[in-house]
């Protein structure tokens, strides 16, 4: 569903990513896995149309993307969940949502997809007309992803979903993150320091060192590599 070949970014005169190359088939988890600094964040942000690439190809869904405008590929079902909750938090649960539901796409079909959302996050619905603001941060999390769900897309990047939150809520926000597979259908991309509970949620993993990528397996293959884990990963 995404490919990205040979990609090539970075800030000013600093390149981050050489020449990365990786694949999202549809209707799966895909991590991208890799200590801070590397070039994970920049990658999803290049993807995305944040900053503009330097080299190389991106396509989704059969279409190249590469330099399209981060809008016209929200209208084409992409969306980045950043890292970080950037709620308007003295605006409601309700009203938060609804700020996500501003594609026209998405507009036609509000009500249906409060459903979905509530349903998949049962505790916004008891907090439907509670600040943003006053939210805990595993709450907000939850929110934050739900906002992006609100635009009807096919393929959702999450950056960093479980950053800040206790150990019980990263388990929360990952078993959401696999029923958004399972119940909708939806396609994943997924960044997080989180390496265990990553791999435990994903089909496909990527290891990025360095800008490159410098592994890539089923996460089964990857929880099985002690060499990958210890050179990479440091577990």
């Amino acid at each position: 569903m995404l490919k990205v070949n040979n990609l090539e970014s970075g800030y000013g005169p600093m390149q981050v990513l050489w020449g990365a190359s990786l694949e999202v088939k549809k209707g799966s988890i895909t991590s991208l896995l890799g200590p801070n600094g590397v070039g994970k964040t920049t990658l999803l942000r290049t993807v995305f149309g944040s900053i503009e690439p330097w080299g190389g190809k991106i396509t989704y869904g059969g279409e190249e993307i590469t330099h399209l405008p981060t809008h016209k590929k929200v209208d084409l079902g992409l969306v980045l969940v950043p890292e970080g909750r950037h709620l308007f938090v003295g605006m409601s649960v309700h009203e938060n949502l609804i700020m996500g539901a501003y594609l026209k796409k998405a507009l036609e079909h509000i009500e249906e997809s409060l459903k979905l959302v509530y349903s998949l996050f049962p505790i916004l619905k008891a907090r439907t007309n509670q600040r943003a603001g006053s939210l805990s941060g595993g709450e907000q999390q939850m929110l934050t992803i739900a906002r992006a769900l609100m635009t009807r897309p096919r393929l959702i990047m999450l950056d960093e979903p479980s950053q800040g939150l206790a150990p019980k809520l990263v388990s929360e926000v990952l078993e959401t993150i696999k029923k958004m597979k399972s119940e909708m259908g939806l396609t994943i991309l997924l960044v997080e320091q989180n390496v265990e509970a990553s791999l435990n949620a994903s089909d496909y993993v990527y290891i990025i060192h360095e800008g490159t990528i410098k592994a890539e397996g089923s996460s089964e293959k990857i929880k099985g590599s002690r060499d990958i884990r210890e050179a990479y990963l440091g577990i």
